[in-house]
């Protein structure tokens, strides 16, 4: 297995400031707290900066665990980031000895694992971890979905940083079709200094079938197949692949 935490978008401390500039808070988010009422604790696999995270620890028992130390960071540091356990760890090998009532693992974070094996962990991680009433849900993007079949693709745009004031996030993507990865480049510019970092990663693509049957190999069933976070069906051409479901 590959250690994740070694890629530097997530590891170098210099790239994770910029996360939450280019993260803002979303649908997934209110998809997710909107799931978790009722839920008296939740578990965030690959919690990132941990903005869902302490929103969710407002009223509930949660815990965030990620493999980059430098996200963790800024996750303690928010505010409602003192309410959550944050915890350094891989979601395929994590385990925590706790169940609980919903696990989400939002950011297409499920993206991250490149093979099946992986994969599999993963699920297996959540199935484990997963009250016997509890419910999961994750986002990966749609294979089938017609733009992401663009080989290459490349993208700039202005976005506001709370401290370093307006930066300029650019964006350089190569799409395999015969492996299903995306290997792509995120670099930031920061208008006032020049300054300019950059990171490079990969991520997989894989169609609704073979998630299915991963699932199902992991003790998961799904309950309902979502397109977008609106809450729209899954169908061929929907930009993502949202399951929420529940152990078998």
């Amino acid at each position: 297995m590959s250690k994740i935490s070694d890629d530097p978008l997530y590891r170098d401390p210099s790239l994770a400031q910029f996360y939450d500039a280019a993260n803002r808070w979303g649908p997934d988010f209110d998809f997710c707290m909107r799931l978790a009422e009722g839920a008296q604790s939740a578990l965030d696999l690959g919690c990132g900066t941990g903005e869902l995270t302490a929103a969710l620890a407002a009223t509930r028992i949660v815990t965030g665990v990620d493999p980059a130390v430098a996200m963790l960071d800024i996750g303690r540091a928010r505010p409602g980031g003192d309410k959550v356990e944050w915890v350094e760890g891989d979601a395929r090998t994590v385990r925590l000895g706790k169940r609980y009532d919903l696990i989400v693992l939002t950011g297409h974070a499920f993206q991250v694992f490149l093979t099946e094996e992986d994969q599999r962990a993963a699920l297996a991680t959540i199935a484990v971890h997963l009250n016997p009433a509890g419910r999961f849900v994750f986002d990966t993007r749609n294979p089938g979905f017609q733009r992401e079949r663009n080989v290459r693709h490349s993208s700039v745009r202005q976005l506001e940083h709370q401290e370093l004031g307006v930066i300029e996030a650019s964006g350089e993507s190569h799409y395999d079709e015969a492996t299903g990865v995306l290997s792509y480049e995120n670099g930031y510019r920061v208008l006032a200094t020049g300054e300019r970092f950059a990171g490079r990663s990969k991520i997989l693509y894989t169609p609704r079938d073979k998630l299915s049957g991963l699932m199902r190999d992991a003790g998961l069933t799904v309950d309902a197949w979502y397109g977008d976070w609106e809450g729209n069906p899954f169908h061929a051409q929907s930009h993502e692949i949202i399951p929420v479901g529940r152990l078998a």
